[in-house]
């Protein structure tokens, strides 16, 4: 089987790796790297629960091939936190958007993308940009909530 080097930027800071021509993002980061926040669920791109950030934008890692973010910024759920919860992290926590918690950090991921091109979305556009996440237990009123918890503390520590 082919390798190749791969070099991105993950969570902030270098990374270079050799992977398999095949190898799958969610699986390099979590068997290869030991970054379990990322999910596997339906590991066919149906449930959002693997998303993470590639140059800011939503990706189902699932989906993606290591050799594809050579070059790009890779963000996971553990790159958020810094000195404590992001806002959209508090935002779940704050809002109770969490269940059982495995679709959390998709979603956390998803919605951190949308807030960072959308600082005051509609209950609309959240739903539209959460739309690739499933989660069985909430019933999603929870999860819009602590979207726009999340909007409204990002827009205060703007200012």
């Amino acid at each position: 089987m082919s390798k190749h080097v791969v070099s991105f930027t993950l969570n902030g800071r270098p990374h270079d790796g050799v992977a398999p021509d095949n190898r799958l993002l969610l699986d390099y980061l979590r068997e290869t790297l030991g970054l379990t926040g990322t999910k596997t669920a339906c590991d066919g791109g149906e449930c959002g629960a693997c998303t993470v950030l590639v140059d800011d934008r939503p990706r189902l890692s699932c989906l993606t091939l290591v050799g594809q973010v050579d070059g790009k910024r890779v963000e996971t759920v553990e790159g958020l936190a810094g000195r404590g919860l992001s806002p959209v992290q508090e935002g779940f926590h704050q809002k109770l958007g969490a269940q059982c918690g495995g679709c959390t950090p998709g979603f956390v991921m998803a919605a951190e993308g949308l807030l960072r091109r959308n600082p005051d979305p509609s209950d609309d556009e959240i739903r539209t940009a959460l739309g690739s996440n499933i989660c069985r237990c909430t019933g999603y009123v929870k999860i819009i909530e602590a979207v726009h918890y999340a909007a409204e503390r990002m827009r205060e520590q703007a200012a």
